[in-house]
């Protein structure tokens, strides 16, 4: 079989290189990131986003959390910002018009997870995605909230989906996609399924799977080895995040370099 649309990435060796030369030397050029998450339960989520993003050399970065996470952490850090709170300590549907504020500042929104699991948090981002239309990536329990309304997600373009298999299944199983994922599923067969996956919708899909990385983007599919299984969706998500805003117009080149 002919996979024109596999581009296979080794570590260390980006496949497109002249992106690393054309990236902007002055951070007042190198865009603005919101990074919003966390609860009560936790916030180390959003708090790797923002460390991963400054390290993917993005120029500005916000950081939106609820109030229950404020007494958690040490005083005076910069770029930290406060929305109202559930009585659990989640998300306030309040916070709605600070958020559509917030993002409005930015180049790129990205919903690193850790929202918890909250019915009130859940209305508000369901709000969110419908009133904002920048730059999203979604990531880690991000994702899972949109996954019943996985039509509305994957045809939001400008929208980039980090996941791992389990969410991945349950996306294409609402989508109704022919083909059914699985963690057994042979790499090739993955490789084409994401093929003809991302041809069907808008949004950039990001798979971490098995030590690779997989980078889907209207039918074109990269692949890049990892060093070890662990979980690095936050990483990925921040660093395709940076990438993605400051290669507007090269979305799977980015993307697929964010990775290396």
């Amino acid at each position: 079989m002919d996979r024109t649309y596999w581009h296979r990435q080794e570590p260390g060796q980006p496949l497109y290189a002249d992106l690393l030369w054309s990236r902007p030397e002055n951070k007042q050029h190198a865009g603005k990131l919101l990074v919003v998450g966390g609860s009560s339960h936790g916030f180390a989520a959003p708090a790797e986003a923002y460390g991963e993003s400054t390290k993917a050399g993005v120029g500005l970065t916000r950081v939106l959390l609820p109030w229950s996470v404020k007494k958690m952490l040490p005083p005076g850090l910069l770029g930290m910002e406060f929305v109202p709170e559930t009585p659990s300590g989640s998300f306030a549907g309040s916070a709605l018009a600070e958020l559509l504020d917030a993002s409005a500042w930015a180049d790129a929104t990205i919903l690193a997870g850790d929202f918890g699991r909250n019915s009130e948090t859940a209305i508000l981002l369901e709000k969110f995605l419908q009133k904002y239309h920048g730059r999203l990536t979604l990531v880690q329990d991000a994702v899972d909230y949109f996954i019943k309304d996985a039509s509305h997600v994957l045809a939001r373009p400008e929208t980039t989906l980090v996941l791992n298999m389990s969410q991945l299944q349950k996306l294409a199983v609402q989508a109704k996609f022919i083909t059914a994922f699985t963690s057994q599923m042979d790499f090739l067969l993955i490789i084409d399924a994401l093929h003809e996956f991302s041809k069907l919708h808008a949004a950039n899909i990001i798979l971490e799977h098995n030590q690779t990385v997989f980078v889907a983007v209207n039918g074109e599919v990269s692949t890049t080895k990892q060093a070890d299984d662990a979980d690095h969706t936050i990483k990925i998500a921040a660093h395709a995040a940076v990438w993605g805003l400051q290669n507007p117009t090269k979305q799977f080149e980015a993307l697929t370099t964010s990775i290396v």
